[in-house]
């Protein structure tokens, strides 16, 4: 049978668990849920920012996630406010995750609250995938107290994108043939991997919705936004060939990560993090022989969830100034805006330096090619000669 894909989101994870605690330790108190309420910060001290929302919070006082505490008081002064309870969470996600795993090994866990089900390997227990979908909403809120969205799709970008239609506690599909009806009218930004700074490119090319991107000319997404274009006119398209990962992958790769001495709030922070990380990449990948075809981003924040993005390079490379400008782009269409206490960058698909490769026909130079190897080579007879990090390529 045709691949069946499960997106399975649980709906405000944060507020929902810890409305849970709160209703288990004294059941004559509200639920959280039902009022104006935040996940994150201090009332005192108006610092922290918002790490979950209600409903009504969101709808009604236009309150955002990583919005600062401050703000979300000004907009609402009686709103409630609870801290975060990691312990709990890191529980209840256990909890989600094992009813799953009882269901199927076939599982891609992405986040604490969200993973991939292979619909296709539990399809004969029920009579269809609607009614698969049924079992494990109803089963998780009548068991766990908690409720979830499923998306359903033939692969992982549209079932995800599914998902994230109306809330809380729906299933909702989102086949090839539905993307048209669908996804093509909803605003480019609401695309997944497309990040703040993807967006602002596409709207000045005058793409504003899904549709406006599906339609582009897909050498002309190539131009300016290079292998990421590419990647989002896929997806705009419905097209997704990547893997459910039930397991892992034993790393095949050179990478680097740093936790940070305090948590980063901007994107101008971020991104000389990023080129350091990404020069040492290039340089460790000189030494062994070897070049990368793909990359990934990770951003660990700092309620300790971690989130990794990845995706194929235009062509092999060592250069760490390539290699972080992929890194900027995967960081842009990853980054929630919470603050970030881990950033990670991590060089894939080695092969060996001088192998032969298809070239790019979009983004291929051989004059900047050439020059840019020459001039490879002399800094690397410079840092050789005085030292690493003697000399180095500005950030641009």
């Amino acid at each position: 049978m045709e691949r069946i894909i499960f997106h399975v989101d649980v709906n405000s994870a944060y507020l929902s668990w810890s409305a849970l605690k709160l209703l288990k330790e004294n059941p004559n108190s509200t639920d959280i849920r039902t009022i104006p309420s935040i996940i994150g910060g201090d009332r005192e001290t108006r610092h922290g920012i918002v790490l979950a929302k209600s409903i009504s919070a969101k709808k009604i006082y236009h309150i955002q996630t990583a919005e600062p505490v401050a703000s979300a008081l000004r907009k609402c002064p009686s709103l409630t406010i609870v801290p975060p309870d990691h312990t709990l969470y890191s529980q209840c996600s256990k909890k989600f995750i094992n009813f799953l795993r009882s269901l199927t090994i076939e599982i891609e866990q992405v986040s604490i609250d969200e993973c991939y089900l292979d619909y296709s390997s539990i399809a004969d227990r029920f009579p269809d995938c609607l009614t698969g979908a049924s079992y494990i909403r109803n089963y998780i809120r009548e068991n766990f107290g908690f409720t979830v969205n499923v998306g359903i799709s033939s692969n992982k970008v549209l079932a995800k994108m599914a998902s994230d239609f109306e809330k809380p506690d729906k299933t909702h599909t989102l086949f090839p043939e539905e993307i048209r009806e669908k996804m093509w009218s909803l605003p480019v930004s609401s695309l997944f991997m497309a990040g703040h700074s993807s967006v602002a490119v596409l709207k000045k090319l005058e793409i504003n919705t899904i549709g406006d991107l599906a339609a582009a000319d897909p050498k002309i997404l190539a131009l300016h936004l290079k292998s990421h274009g590419k990647t989002l006119w896929e997806y705009a398209n419905g097209i997704d060939t990547s893997p459910l990962e039930s397991e892992p992958a034993q790393a095949k790769g050179i990478g680097n990560s740093t936790t940070l001495s305090h948590d980063l709030q901007t994107a101008q922070e971020a991104y000389p993090i990023l080129h350091q990380l990404s020069c040492k990449v290039g340089q460790r990948l000189k030494k062994s022989g070897q070049s990368a075809n793909n990359l990934c981003v990770e951003i660990k924040y700092s309620t300790f969830d971690k989130y990794t993005r990845q995706m194929p390079l235009a062509g092999p490379t060592q250069d760490g100034k390539v290699l972080y400008r992929s890194a900027c782009q995967l960081f842009d269409a990853l980054w929630n805006g919470n603050p970030i206490r881990l950033l990670g960058v991590r060089a894939g698909k080695l092969t060996e330096t001088g192998e032969p490769f298809q070239m790019d026909l979009f983004s291929y130079d051989p004059k900047e090619t050439e020059k840019r190897m020459k001039l490879d080579r002399a800094m690397e007879k410079i840092n050789k000669k005085y030292g690493d990090g003697a000399i180095h390529r500005g950030i641009k």
